[in-house]
């Protein structure tokens, strides 16, 4: 047995639920680029966001050096996890290896991650828009997720993605047998702006009670800022909180009937701390 193999567990759907919160609410991470000419590893701190299939989104300027690096080798990996209170290393981070892709300008996968990207993020509004700015997908082929001390896994882009990968606008790469199809992700990503600018606006209450209670989060001015097949994003602030389904969406109509399933639950939960 290789020591690989001695230190990694099998996954299962604990590690993989795991691995979607990490990817899907962290708001910064490390991003480790080769450097032209001397192929030396360069690191530098990037903000990201989910796609819609759960594929890491970066907004990053041509004039700096991880960007020019790109440009020669899409070969990447992005650490994300935050440390929290006490020994750094005690909690969960995951690294995702894979390729960045650069999204065209004004393309229907730009303007999906852009939105994404800015409900995250608000502030990057004021330069988004520039011409040295252009969005990025970090298409994975692997992961290692460390979820603790001696909790260790590799995953596959099915075991982090749960599903089809969304390579353009109206092509796919994946299982043909996953539970998440590329249908299913461009039905949802229609729906998807409308569907949470109406929780904001006409159901906030339901929103505050999804994070409060079934989240267990403090109060805030919680908003929700994404949906995908498994859950949905949260943010108040700099916080953010993931509310997952019991049961991945098999179609985008089932929306609807899962978050008003959800709102009665969070209506009939004991309130945090009483």
């Amino acid at each position: 047995m290789s020591t690989k193999d001695s230190i990694l567990q099998p996954v299962d759907d604990k590690a993989r639920a795991l691995a979607r919160r990490l990817v899907r609410t962290v708001r910064f991470g490390a991003l480790a680029v080769l450097e032209p000419g001397s192929g030396h590893p360069h690191a530098s701190r990037v903000a990201v966001a989910p796609d819609i299939d759960g594929v890491p989104a970066m907004l990053l300027s041509s004039l700096s050096p991880h960007t020019t690096a790109l440009d020669a080798d899409p070969r990447c990996t992005l650490l994300l996890g935050e440390p929290g209170r006490g020994d750094p290393l005690a909690h969960p981070r995951i690294s995702v290896i894979g390729h960045a892709r650069r999204l065209p300008r004004d393309s229907e996968a730009d303007a999906r991650v852009r939105g994404r990207f800015l409900a995250r993020h608000p502030k990057a509004g004021l330069y988004a828009g520039f011409g040295d700015f252009g969005f990025f997908r970090l298409e994975p082929q692997r992961a290692v997720l460390v979820g603790g001390f001696g909790r260790a896994f590799e995953l596959g882009p099915d075991d982090l993605l749960g599903g089809e990968m969304l390579r353009d606008t109206d092509a796919a790469a994946g299982s043909p047998g996953s539970a998440v199809t590329t249908s299913l992700l461009a039905a949802l990503a229609a729906y998807e702006r409308t569907a949470v600018e109406h929780m904001n606006d006409d159901h906030a209450d339901a929103v505050a009670l999804y994070a409060t209670r079934l989240c267990r989060a403090g109060q805030g001015d919680w908003r929700i800022v994404s949906v995908d097949p498994y859950g949905i994003d949260m943010m108040s602030g700099d916080r953010i909180e993931r509310l997952e389904f019991d049961t991945p969406l098999a179609e985008a109509g089932q929306l609807r009937k899962v978050l008003v399933d959800l709102a009665a639950r969070a209506r009939a939960t004991q309130p945090a701390g009483e």
